[in-house]
């Protein structure tokens, strides 16, 4: 009777464990298209098909999420399974509602070492919308055009990824590296740009005066911080230094704690 009864506890453990497991794998099949979707059904082929059927082993029937260009959020069921290709039958669409209502640039001076990986990927979840390497006067890390093509690439990739996982509306675009100046000139597009300096600055509260602009460029150094010509260089064409207290942050610190504060100030950490 007590083996018998451990059994069945142990059998209803297993079962528990099964279904725990297809809840995280539904939660994980979030899927990005290439292209807007038409019609009642899509296929999806190359990397998204392989991590469908070799990855999370999903079968027919099951469930997953695709997200178009234009932020369409699909309710699909896979329906076929073929080699390298997975077709789905969609259920109903809606737009995506994950993504911020402020687009948010990042400006990244280059840090050393793989610290750019961990910016790109906690970035991505935290809702940053594009990123902007760039070489800055400090920055120790000066890779050649090769390496930097190679480099933008997989931090394309990290996006992608860290997309998937934060079911996002998007993917983050990283941009080719550019320079500081580039980079400064590049950002008189964007309605506010705020340049954070470890030497001080206004807190970012006061800077946006409880405005919400559509579009936010941040600029954030390199192990090094920057020289003072380049904060002057971007304050004369309307960008504000800010701060993120009196404590010194590290360089893969500082771009999580000035997202997450525009984050906040915008209302977009709101459900």
């Amino acid at each position: 009777m007590q083996l018998f009864l451990f059994f069945g506890i142990l059998k209803g453990s297993v079962s528990y464990a099964i279904l725990k497991t297809k809840e995280v794998i539904n939660i994980m099949a979030w899927f990005f298209t290439e292209e807007n979707i038409s019609g009642s059904n899509y296929t999806l082929v190359g990397e998204s098909a392989k991590h469908i059927s070799k990855v999370l082993r999903m079968r027919t029937g099951e469930d997953i999420t695709l997200v178009s260009p234009d932020k369409t959020q699909y309710e699909c069921k896979i329906s076929l399974i073929t080699q390298g290709e997975v077709t789905v039958d969609i259920i109903s669409q809606k737009p995506c509602e994950n993504e911020p209502d402020v687009f948010v640039t990042l400006y990244q001076a280059l840090p050393k070492g793989d610290k750019m990986d961990f910016i790109v990927q906690k970035c991505t979840e935290l809702g940053i919308s594009r990123i902007v390497p760039m070489i800055s006067a400090r920055c120790v890390s000066r890779p050649d055009e090769k390496s930097l093509k190679k480099k933008c690439e997989r931090w394309q990739k990290i996006a992608l990824q860290a997309a998937m996982q934060s079911r996002r509306g998007i993917i983050p675009e990283v941009t080719p590296c550019i320079s500081f100046k580039d980079a400064a000139e590049q950002t008189k597009q964007n309605e506010k740009t705020v340049f954070f300096y470890e030497m001080g600055g206004e807190s970012v509260k006061k800077i946006l005066n409880g405005t919400k602009p559509k579009t936010v460029g941040m600029f954030i150094g390199s192990e090094g911080g920057f020289e003072q010509s380049e904060v002057d260089s971007v304050t004369a064409i309307g960008g504000q230094a800010a701060t993120l207290g009196k404590r010194i942050l590290r360089a893969e610190t500082a771009p999580l704690a000035a997202l997450s504060i525009i984050m906040y100030e915008t209302d977009n950490f709101s459900s």
